[in-house]
C-alpha cells in the first residue's frame, strides 16, 4: 500500500479542530488512493458498470469544495472549473484532462476552504444560499460526508486499477 501520511483528527478537540481535522483526514484518503498511479491509470474507468475514475472525483471534489465555501458561505459566483458547451459541469469527462491541472485545482480549492473557515467567528455563523440557511458546521460535516462517500469509490477504484486495498 502506498505511504499513508495522513494525520490522525484528535480524539478531544473542540467542535471546530474535530470537523476541520476529520475533514482534512478525508482529504487527505482521496490524495493517498491517487498516489502512485499514472495519468492513464488515474483516468481509467476501472468498474465496467461505472465512468467513475480517480481523476474525476479528484476533479468533482474540487468543484464541491468550491460550491459549498466560496459560492455558498461566502456568496461568491462560480462557473463550474471544468464547464462543457452548454456551461455545466464535465468533471467526470476525463479523457484529455490534465492531471496537474486537476490536483491543483483540487489543492487550491481545499487551501480556499480552510481559510474561509479559519474566517469563520463561530461555526454556529450562516450563510443564506438560494433560499436555505447553512451553517458552517453544517457545511463541515457535509463535507465529511461528501468525501467519505466518493472515498469509498475511490477504494473500489484503486483496488481495481493495481490490487491496492487498505483504509
Amino acid at each position: 500500500m502506498t505511504a499513508d501520511h495522513r494525520t490522525e483528527p484528535s480524539t478531544t478537540a473542540g467542535d471546530r479542530a474535530s470537523l476541520t481535522g476529520f475533514l482534512d483526514y478525508q482529504r487527505a484518503t482521496l490524495e493517498m488512493k491517487c498516489r502512485g498511479l499514472t495519468a492513464e491509470q488515474l483516468k481509467r474507468r476501472a468498474v465496467p458498470t461505472s465512468e467513475l475514475t480517480l481523476l474525476g472525483l479528484v476533479r468533482h471534489l474540487a468543484g464541491v469544495e468550491r460550491g459549498w465555501f466560496r459560492m455558498v458561505l461566502s456568496g461568491e459566483e462560480r462557473r463550474p472549473l471544468w464547464p462543457g458547451p452548454d456551461g455545466e459541469s464535465t468533471d467526470f469527462r476525463v479523457d484529455g484532462a490534465d492531471v496537474d491541472e486537476a490536483f491543483a485545482r483540487w489543492r487550491e480549492a481545499c487551501e480556499l476552504s480552510r481559510a474561509t473557515v479559519a474566517a469563520a467567528g463561530s461555526l454556529d455563523d450562516t450563510a443564506e444560499f438560494r433560499g436555505e440557511v447553512f451553517s458552517y458546521r453544517y457545511v463541515l460535516t457535509h463535507m465529511i460526508e461528501e468525501y467519505a462517500r466518493h472515498n469509498g469509490h475511490a477504494d473500489l477504484l484503486r483496488e481495481a486499477i493495481d490490487g491496492e486495498v487498505g483504509e
